[in-house]
């Protein structure tokens, strides 16, 4: 068996990270985000960059690593309230934006990952989401139609994963992960932990190793929380 487990992030980036690619980026808010991945993103100097994420990272973190450095020419997203370079660029014109509802850009992956090219969704019917979308009524409800989502490259991020590219999830990382993972042509899991074949049960295995291709281990991940929130003493 060919194994899948590179040295480092830039390693398993080297040979199919080019400009103008389009990029599924697993994680919500910061949580599950592929941190190395990602920071190797932005040392390869690919610039041109479409990403999908559920977030835009904040202003030193994530992917607003690559949006400072101007390597994003468009963000698929569904929240980007942390991010005030994001923020500049759009109100500038220098970043194409598609706001997408959370449970809609959800959807788009796992329809794009499971071949399902299109599919007709009640969300954002009479707002602005539904402008130039086809708009179809089933038993006296209208629903719009929304495009799937693939992608060129996935970046995702697990808790563990075994060197066949099976992956396990720690909880609210697998909220979207997963679904980038399987709309990206060749995915690159970062991992926590790796173990030998078969050390996950089968029942443990969040995605499949079908669906990835390239692994590499970052054991201490920097983890930020995106906005602390204290009780005053």
């Amino acid at each position: 068996m060919i194994s899948k487990v590179y040295p480092t992030a830039s390693d398993a980036l080297a040979d199919i990270i080019a400009d103008n690619q389009t990029l599924a980026v697993g994680g919500f808010g910061l949580c599950g985000i592929p941190e190395a991945l990602i920071s190797a993103l932005k040392d390869s100097g690919v610039t041109g960059l479409t990403c999908i994420s559920n977030n835009a990272g904040v202003d030193d973190f994530g992917l607003g690593l690559l949006l400072k450095n101007r390597q994003v020419k468009k963000m698929i997203a569904s929240y980007v309230g942390e991010n005030k370079e994001f923020e500049r660029q759009f109100l500038s014109g220098e970043l194409e934006v598609e706001l997408t509802p959370q449970g809609t850009l959800a959807e788009k992956l796992r329809a794009g990952g499971a071949g399902i090219p299109a599919f007709y969704t009640a969300t954002g019917v009479g707002t602005q989401i539904a402008e130039g979308k086809e708009v179809r009524e089933f038993d006296g409800r209208s629903y719009i139609l929304e495009r799937s989502l693939t992608a060129d490259i996935a970046l995702i991020k697990a808790q563990k994963a075994d060197k066949a590219g099976n992956l396990a999830f720690n909880k609210t990382a697998r909220n979207f992960n997963p679904d980038c993972a399987m709309a990206g042509k060749i995915t690159v899991a970062e991992v926590e932990e790796l173990v030998e074949i078969g050390e996950i049960a089968p029942d443990d295995v969040h995605l499949s190793g079908i669906f990835v291709q390239r692994i590499i281990v970052n054991d201490k991940p920097e983890k930020r929380i995106e906005k602390i929130t204290t009780k005053q003493s």
